[in-house]
């Protein structure tokens, strides 16, 4: 049945505690959150993972959604595995330098998809830092070397300061870290991958480090990946493109009230509120508080929003 869907006002599953040690619980004094833990790292915002999907309010996940609704909902991806995951990261203390690979690698030896994602800065620390890459001239044997000594890697990664509203794309390989105090938007490739290179000696409270997974990250590494924050492109007064990867789009809107958004047949999409907005759509409004996410089904009504400050992602859309 072709039925249009309404927005799906979406609830995160979250990760903290001992699965986010670095996490931190900004997102409570961010956006009213009523966090599970004070080391809250991620609130998986839009997510089909396993035993970590987001879900409606009537507390449905988002597979059983799909299960539901289908093509209604998510267009061409019907039949296949979810392809994005949208998260919100906040960090108290450095995260472990990691690395993903890419989708050729992670099916061979995972059998999942590789992981590409991209970081849009919400709130940071004066003074914050990602790591993102190795120093010019470093070659993979000089990197493997210094990993196998521990602390001797430090003095090879690159940093770049970082600041609200910059934007950077973090493709399979790159060796990278959010700093302390950084909160970030971060859309990725659905996928749960991660290499740990080096997790700064840190030990729990019984001494124990936790595990590295050094032969597999050396494999998909890029030495000359490096750091570079996105131009930001306007699309119109309202619509200001971010990133666009063969993976995801993302946008910044601003009061797009005069104009619909992007129509998603085919597909859909996932609206972030970083201020107060108001979805508009079939004669209904639907009012997002700062923090909200909804997910826009493929067969949809169309849309506009009024708010000052949204962040828009979806597949590329097909021609």
């Amino acid at each position: 049945m072709n039925t249009v869907l309404a927005p799906i006002k979406m609830l995160p599953a979250y990760r903290f505690g001992q699965a986010t040690p670095w996490g931190s619980d900004a997102l409570k004094h961010l956006f009213g959150r009523n966090l599970p833990d004070k080391r809250t790292g991620e609130s998986l915002e839009v997510s089909a993972l396993y035993g970590l999907s987001s879900r409606d309010e009537e507390g449905y996940t988002l597979p059983e959604l799909i299960k539901k609704h289908g093509e209604n909902l998510v267009g061409r991806f019907v039949n296949k595995a979810f392809p994005l995951l949208l998260k919100l990261v906040s960090a108290r203390e450095l995260l472990s330098v990691q690395v993903h690979p890419d989708d050729t690698y992670a099916q061979e030896h995972e059998n999942k998809l590789g992981k590409t994602e991209a970081w849009i800065i919400l709130d940071c620390d004066e003074g914050a830092e990602l790591v993102f890459g190795v120093k010019e001239g470093t070659n993979k044997t000089e990197l493997k070397e210094a990993s196998l000594q521990g602390s001797a890697v430090e003095s090879l990664l690159e940093r770049v300061q970082v600041k609200p509203g910059d934007v950077f794309l973090i493709n399979a390989g790159t060796l990278h870290a959010i700093g302390s105090g950084v909160v970030l938007y971060e859309i990725q490739q659905s996928s749960d991958i991660t290499y740990r290179f080096y997790d700064w000696e840190r030990v729990d409270k019984d001494g124990n480090k936790r595990p590295l997974h050094l032969k597999k990250a050396l494999d998909v590494v890029d030495v000359e990946a490096k750091p570079e924050a996105l131009p930001k492109k306007s699309i119109t007064l309202a619509r200001t493109l971010l990133v666009k990867s063969p993976y995801f789009v993302t946008e910044s809107l601003y009061d797009c009230s005069k104009e619909p958004l992007p129509s998603f047949a085919g597909s859909f999409g996932m609206l972030t509120a970083l201020s107060a907005a108001a979805l508009c759509y079939d004669n209904k409004t639907m009012e997002l508080v700062k923090g909200q996410t909804v997910f826009l089904p493929s067969k949809g009504y169309p849309l506009k929003v009024t708010g000052k400050k949204l962040l828009l992602s979806y597949p590329p859309l097909q021609s």
